[in-house]
């Protein structure tokens, strides 16, 4: 069995032509998916880059292979101590070469994120640039090409290939970015939405859409209105553009080899994009729907039907259980995948029912979604102080997440946080548990890449006295004073 795994950095489902999206941004991809199975609720388990990740080597939620931020405390990658690898809990790539597949990965993910845990296991690595993720998917394919041509038609190999174009900045030519300047984009935010975010204060905000001051053409400087919009969706949909693209030269190559009907494809990402949902542009900062629901496309030849939508909800997790078993193996008793084979060969099968996910990088939230409502604790709000404390979103009448109405159904807010409490009282009864990562950040706050004192120095700067004040007064202690820049 030959599998390639395409694993796509930020990229939303909405935002692709065989998801209903109305540019066609993702042919190459879309002609793929028309060979097989797409899956309309995939959701990863734990988001964004970090713990997205380390649930695809390791098979686990968020909460048990604990890293569920980048670095320091709640960052640590958990794994059984000792000598020799664990036969409840193996490394997914492991597990796989241990079972005759070779197992061969083209990305810079673990020198980006000095995740270490990630190399283990593999075959071949393959970083093929320093930029630590920045590379465009041209640099991807300059080394995975030459790779497909030497060794594409051997037999029983795992080849993970990553693309990191839809992923801010977006650095490829513009002219990619250009191709949409008459195609409409989506209605939300409309421009009374985008009027009510300009007061917002936040990173990556509609006002504060930049970190720092420099951003390339490809994105606007801010969110004024609609024309700024329709340009950040321009720019994103440009990277999306690009790197399917690249996709099709993969296809191509595999054509010449004579291999592309033999390919088992797997399509999917690490998380989503915020694109104006709570007020959050081009970025991957919450427990939300933008930033969990993920695209999942799946080719088996001669199992699964051609073009076939399936509902029903898995995790990222799932994903992994699955690919183990379509390689004949068993799925391990410490993974915390379920195989949805089934569902490939079209037989009876059920999705989840509900999912439980969480954030601990920008925020400390954790969510439970099922097939009408989206549930949301906020546990530490970091530089995101519009989060409220509990948060219900009805995604029947509002698929995009505006009004929180867990004051109006008090009895589906105590189920959810029911169903929260039970599964983090499940995951605390697994052998092997050590401690909640999700409790390592909210106690040291979700201070990556921006500290509170960062961003209340940044709002001085900017004239938003009254929002830095807010900040001091709900971190500060006596030593966070108002910036001096003389």
């Amino acid at each position: 069995m030959r599998i390639i795994y395409l694993d796509i950095d930020s990229l939303r489902p909405d935002h692709m032509g065989c998801y209903g999206y109305n540019r066609n941004t993702t042919p190459n991809i879309d002609s793929i998916a028309s060979k097989g199975v797409r899956f309309n609720s995939c959701y990863c388990a734990s988001s964004p880059c970090v713990p997205s990740r380390a649930s695809f080597v390791s098979g686990r939620f968020g909460i048990n292979h604990g890293a569920l931020t980048h670095w320091g405390p709640g960052g640590e990658f958990q794994y059984p101590e000792g000598d020799g690898h664990s036969r409840e809990v193996p490394f997914f790539t492991r597990y796989l070469r241990e079972a005759g597949m070779k197992t061969v990965t083209f990305s810079s993910f673990g020198d980006r994120h000095h995740a270490w845990w990630y190399f283990a296991g593999w075959n071949e690595v393959h970083t093929h640039s320093l930029k630590e993720g920045n590379e465009n998917a041209d640099e991807v394919n300059d080394a995975v090409i030459p790779w497909l041509k030497q060794h594409g038609k051997e037999d029983n190999y795992f080849l993970h290939i990553q693309y990191w174009d839809p992923h801010t900045f977006y650095t490829y030519p513009i002219e990619y970015m250009e191709q949409w300047k008459d195609t409409p984009v989506k209605p939300f935010p409309d421009e009374a939405a985008i009027a009510s975010q300009q007061k917002d204060s936040f990173p990556r905000s509609a006002t504060f859409l930049h970190w720092g001051d420099s951003y390339p053409a490809t994105m606007p400087g801010r969110i004024s209105n609609r024309d700024d919009f329709k340009h950040a969706v321009d720019g994103y949909d440009g990277g999306i553009s690009y790197m399917d693209r690249h996709v099709g030269q993969l296809l191509d190559t595999l054509r010449e080899l004579g291999i592309e009907d033999e390919i088992c494809f797997v399509i999917s990402a690490d998380h989503g994009e915020s694109m104006g949902e709570q007020g959050i542009y081009i970025e991957h900062a919450s427990a939300t729907e933008a930033v969990h629901h993920l695209p999942l496309i799946m080719t088996v030849p001669g199992m699964t039907q051609q073009g076939q939508a399936i509902d029903g909800f898995v995790y990222n997790v799932d994903v992994i259980a699955t690919i183990a078993e379509l390689a004949g193996l068993e799925v391990p008793s410490g993974w915390d995948g379920k195989s949805f084979l089934p569902a490939l060969r079209g037989e009876h099968w059920e999705g989840r029912d509900y999912l439980v996910m969480d954030h601990a990088l920008y925020v400390c939230q954790r969510a439970v979604r099922d097939a009408r409502w989206y549930f949301i604790r906020t546990y530490h709000p970091g530089l995101y102080l519009h989060f409220d404390e509990v948060t219900l979103y009805d995604m029947e009448n509002d698929p995009n997440q505006t009004v929180n109405v867990a004051d109006q159904y008090p009895d589906i807010v105590k189920e959810m946080d029911h169903r929260l409490t039970q599964w983090q009282h499940e995951q605390a009864r697994k052998p092997g548990y050590k401690v909640d990562p999700m409790q390592k950040v909210i106690e040291t706050g979700p201070w990556k890449y921006l500290s509170a004192e960062d961003w209340i120095r940044r709002l001085d700067r900017k004239g938003w006295s009254e929002a830095a004040d807010q900040l001091r007064r709900t971190y500060s202690k006596e030593a966070l004073q108002p910036a001096y820049d003389g």
